[in-house]
């Protein structure tokens, strides 16, 4: 469906355009005319295509979705494609935004998802000095949007993250911890799929030689690279962690085996003591003077309690028990 279809002049709102009306603005000097489409049809795709003159192989992307991000160009047209990232219901769930960008046109297309960019219209419009610069300042605005957006995600994830730390050294909570550290990890990757191609071809947009759309806003794309690198670099701390975090936990699980193993090993040793006597005084030879006397019984008894008793208490000592 459109969302809005606008002309700007000068920096400045002219007027809300119909489909129809796009290529009546499209000549006119220091014009262009920004459009928004949110999970659009094929026919509303191909009217696009038509009244900007759009590569076929680019709209093909763009309604297929799916698209790794990315930066093309065709001809002077820049073709960008974003990742929109979102929680619900706990989990991330991922759209794309899709960006034509031309010398008198920005169209930005959006699928799969909530997340809206009104706040992107307004702010270009609160500054007509830096709108004026054209389509290259919105297509700024928009990728800024995006990668402002995935702050606050990273954020999400760290603190995710922060929370299974403090559980790893508790007795027991090894198997809930190694499943939520491979969750955390699944949806770390997520964000990194998103982040690291779009910073792999953000330096395309600054320094040497670069789309002619974005000759004027060349510092604002550097800034939009400089934040995804540090999104990039936090993710791979993040990875990094977790790494140590699933290492650590599987040698607790280990350490928590060996202490079980131990202490079964001390009760098998103490069992066996007192087996060892009764075995001794079980074989009923007559010539074994102890199985005639009067207190034969109690004292094999105490003796046996006794060297258990040791036993245990030599065990303990050495914490096994």
């Amino acid at each position: 469906m459109l969302i809005n279809c606008v002309a700007y002049q000068e920096g400045a709102r002219l007027v809300d355009l119909p489909i129809e009306g796009i290529s009546d603005h499209l000549d006119k000097p220091d014009c262009f005319v920004w459009v928004a489409l949110r999970d659009p049809s094929a026919q509303e795709l191909d009217a696009m295509r038509l009244e900007f003159d759009l590569h076929p192989l680019a709209v093909e992307d763009a309604s297929h979705g799916h698209q790794r991000p990315k930066v093309e160009e065709y001809g002077q047209a820049l073709f960008v494609v974003m990742k929109l990232i979102e929680f619900v219901d706990g989990e991330l769930n991922v759209g794309e935004v899709a960006v034509f960008a031309g010398p008198n046109y920005i169209l930005s297309v959006r699928t799969g998802s909530k997340q809206h960019f009104l706040g992107v219209r307004e702010r270009c419009e609160r500054e007509p000095h830096l709108l004026k610069q054209g389509s290259g300042y919105v297509l700024y605005a928009l990728m800024d949007a995006v990668v402002d957006r995935y702050f606050p995600i990273l954020a999400v994830l760290q603190t995710e993250l922060e929370s299974i730390e403090e559980r790893i050294f508790i007795r027991g909570a090894t198997r809930v911890n190694v499943q939520r550290l491979y969750e955390l990890k699944r949806k770390v990757m997520v964000l990194k799929h998103a982040v690291s191609p779009l910073l792999q071809f953000a330096g395309k947009l600054y320094g040497g030689r670069v789309p002619a759309v974005c000759e004027k806003t060349q510092a604002y794309f550097r800034d939009v690279s400089d934040h995804l690198a540090r999104i990039d670099a936090a993710i791979d701390s993040i990875r990094d962690t977790i790494a140590t975090a699933i290492t650590v936990n599987l040698s607790m699980a280990t350490i928590e085996e060996s202490e079980v193993t131990k202490r079964l090993a001390a009760w098998a040793a103490i069992f066996a003591v007192a087996t060892a006597f009764a075995g001794i005084w079980g074989m009923n030879f007559e010539n074994m003077p102890e199985l005639k006397l009067k207190w034969g019984y109690p004292a094999a008894l105490a003796l046996i309690v006794g060297t258990c008793s040791f036993v245990w208490w030599r065990f303990r000592r050495a914490r096994w028990l």
